[in-house]
């Protein structure tokens, strides 16, 4: 049974019955309630294809090892607790691992293409879902990113993986966990209908009906950097997922956070970044300051600084705190909610 419970209360988070960082200001704005996060979806992290499975391999070893991966992620998980990172994001299809892609030639899915579950990754996400609930962490589980959403066959199997994945959540007892239908649903290589913008509520409302000893998951979906959630999405979410890719100007950030809830449909509930490659944080207003500013949560998104191998999107990852961008942003998190870790 879960130790760790994440519910919504109005606009804000709670775990265990409490809100996140009680009790806690910094520089006058209200922290208590936010969720900050980051993007570590490549923490079970594989490649089935063997034309590109070497792309991946470790510097030490010559060859890629998907179990390496998970060990290493499970390792550095209570030091980014420590600097008090409350959540983070992974995903069955992962993200791209060179940080940005055109072609994703790789194979790199939980999903079979019946919708069926694979039972290595979920050997693997057990253990990190454990893990985050031993450690009062919320796990957000994403299912299909673009790019490996053609190797599910079609919109029924796209159902079943959906539907596959809460059974899977649920039938284990994590209460610790925020689902996420796809990433970035507006981005245009999404193959199948059901995924794309105008038909995606249906996956988060037939997410949302699953049920097991009373209880459901949070659902929603998430959008490309700078859009703005559509009316269909804000109607049938739990939590509403915003990305500041592409975003340069913290203004922006926070306009953002006013006009999601300006939405038709919006009613109090969380907003939350979960991707930003924008960072700064040695300046006195950056895209982290702005959204927390305007009581949004925020999740770093770090895609790698040379030859995409360094970032926390990018096979092999050194999931420490090995950059010195890494180690500004957590540097940060600890100052922003008073963590036992801030220097």
């Amino acid at each position: 049974m879960s130790k760790t419970t994440v519910a919504l209360v109005g606009d804000a988070f709670h775990i265990n019955g409490k809100p996140t960082y009680a009790g806690r200001t910094w520089q006058g704005k209200k922290i208590e309630g936010l969720l900050l996060n980051s993007r570590m979806v490549q923490g079970i992290f594989d490649d089935r294809n063997p034309d590109t499975v070497g792309r991946w391999a470790y510097p030490d070893t010559g060859t890629w090892d998907a179990e390496r991966n998970t060990r290493e992620f499970l390792a550095a998980l209570p030091e980014w607790r420590r600097h008090g990172l409350l959540s983070f994001t992974i995903n069955l299809q992962g993200g791209s691992p060179q940080g940005y892609s055109q072609e994703q030639p790789w194979h790199n899915s939980a999903i079979e293409a019946d919708g069926s579950l694979r039972d290595d990754y979920l050997r693997r996400l057990k253990r990190i879902l454990d893990r985050a609930d031993e450690l009062g962490m919320v796990v957000i589980v994403g299912v299909f990113y673009f790019g490996q959403d053609e190797r599910v066959k079609d919109e029924a199997a796209v159902i079943r993986a959906v539907e596959n994945a809460a059974h899977w959540l649920l039938g284990n007892d994590y209460a610790n966990v925020l689902l996420e239908i796809n990433n970035e649903c507006d981005v245009r290589r999404y193959e199948h209908p059901i995924l794309q913008p105008a038909r995606v509520h249906e996956l988060i409302e037939r997410a949302q009906k699953i049920t097991q000893k009373g209880r459901r998951l949070p659902v929603g979906t998430s959008y490309a950097g700078g859009t703005i959630p559509k009316e269909n999405v804000v109607r049938a979410s739990d939590f509403l997922l915003v990305h500041g890719n592409g975003v340069s100007d913290p203004k922006r950030i926070a306009e953002m956070v006013r006009q999601t809830r300006q939405t038709p449909g919006y009613r109090p509930m969380p907003i939350l970044f979960n991707e930003d490659d924008h960072f700064d944080f040695d300046k006195p207003m950056n895209n982290f300051i702005a959204a927390v500013s305007e009581f949004a949560s925020w999740g770093y998104f770090d895609p790698g600084e040379s030859n995409y191998r360094d970032g926390y999107q990018c096979p092999p990852v050194n999931w420490s705190l090995s950059t010195d961008r890494k180690r500004d942003f957590f540097r940060l998190l600890a100052e922003i909610t008073g963590a036992a870790a801030a220097v």
